[in-house]
């Protein structure tokens, strides 16, 4: 059977795995505020169903990547996390599926290239962020007395 292209019997080309989902938390992420499924839906466009947005939405609610909240008798959605967030999630999530955790962080740590490797040291030796003084970890060379730190005399010097 020879197929047109345009023809009724061509199928449209299938999405790789996540690239639905990208394209949701994309939309999501550009949104002005908390949207529904029908706005995300139009925003995709490609002739998406709106079961299929729901779907993507309910999976990426149980991924812990979006956050809805009722709307009258529906939802409104939103991005819980910008990509870097997201990019840690799906980190935890591989390493919360392997039985034996040391030897994979082992494994990523020594996988490092020498930049990489420099900054995870640089970043585990900051405090953890503080929720109350909205203070976090610094980017600056030292880590003792970066932005935000002072040093042990409390001349901040």
């Amino acid at each position: 059977m020879v197929r047109v292209h345009g023809s009724p019997d061509e199928r449209p080309r299938r999405r790789g795995q996540g690239e639905l989902e990208a394209q949701v938390l994309a939309a999501l992420r550009q949104a002005p505020g908390p949207v529904t499924a029908a706005w995300v839906q139009d925003r995709i466009g490609g002739n998406l169903a709106y079961t299929t947005v729901m779907t993507i939405l309910t999976r990426l609610q149980a991924k812990r990547a979006v956050t809805r909240e009722r709307a009258g008798r529906s939802f409104e959605w939103r991005a819980a996390s910008d990509e870097a967030g997201l990019a840690a999630l799906r980190m935890r999530k591989v390493l919360d599926g392997e039985a034996d955790r040391e030897a994979v962080l082992a494994r990523f740590v020594t996988a490092l290239s020498p930049d990489d490797e420099r900054l995870l040291r640089d970043l585990l030796v900051l405090p953890e962020d503080d929720p109350d003084t909205g203070s976090g970890p610094s980017t600056g060379a030292d880590a003792d007395t970066g932005p935000g730190r002072e040093a042990e005399d409390g001349t901040g010097a």
